[in-house]
C-alpha cells in the first residue's frame, strides 16, 4: 500500500486523541466518539485545501484516510458484512460533516454550535468544542497543504 499520505493521518489520528476533547464526555470514550472526532477533523482539513489545484490529491487523501479506517474497523474484529454496512455509514456521517462545516467561516457562533451539536450530542460543553474547532480550523487556514504532505508540520 502507497504510504506517502501516513504522515497526515496519523496527524489527523494525533489530534484527534487529544485528552481534552473528551473531558465534556458523559460517559468513557469508545471508538465511535474517537472515529467521530476524526471526521470532523478530517472535514475540516479538506474544507480548508479545497481548490482545483488540489483536487487530485485530495481524493487520494480521502481514498487513504478511508482505507486506513476500514483497515482500524477490521483489526477491530468485524466481519466483511458488517465492515460494508459501518463504512457506508461513517462515510455518509463524513459527507454530512463536510455539508455542514462547507460555509463554516461565514456563520454566526450560534450556528456553529448548532452543527457541533449534531455529531457530538453525547458531550457535555460543546462550547468549548466550537472554541477548539474554531481554533484547530484556524491554523489550518494559516498552513499550506505541502506542510502537512511534507511532515514538517507540528500538531
Amino acid at each position: 500500500m502507497n504510504d506517502k499520505y501516513l504522515y497526515l493521518y496519523n496527524t489527523l489520528i494525533n489530534y484527534t486523541r487529544n485528552k481534552d476533547l473528551y473531558k465534556n464526555l458523559n460517559r468513557e470514550d469508545n471508538f465511535s466518539d474517537r472515529l467521530t472526532l476524526f471526521l470532523l477533523h478530517f472535514s475540516f482539513f479538506l474544507k480548508n485545501y479545497k481548490n482545483d489545484e488540489n483536487k487530485k490529491i485530495l481524493q487520494e487523501i480521502y481514498d487513504f484516510n478511508f482505507r486506513q479506517l476500514e483497515l482500524s474497523i477490521r483489526e477491530i474484529g468485524y466481519g466483511d458484512q458488517s465492515i460494508n454496512k459501518k463504512m457506508k455509514d461513517y462515510i455518509n456521517l463524513f459527507h454530512s460533516m463536510v455539508s455542514e462545516i462547507h460555509f463554516w467561516d461565514d456563520l454566526p457562533k450560534s450556528d456553529k454550535l448548532k452543527k457541533i451539536s449534531i455529531y457530538l450530542s453525547d458531550f457535555k460543553n460543546n462550547d468549548e468544542l466550537l472554541d477548539y474547532f474554531n481554533d484547530f480550523n484556524e491554523n489550518l487556514s494559516k498552513k499550506t497543504l505541502n506542510s502537512y504532505l511534507k511532515s514538517v508540520s507540528n500538531p
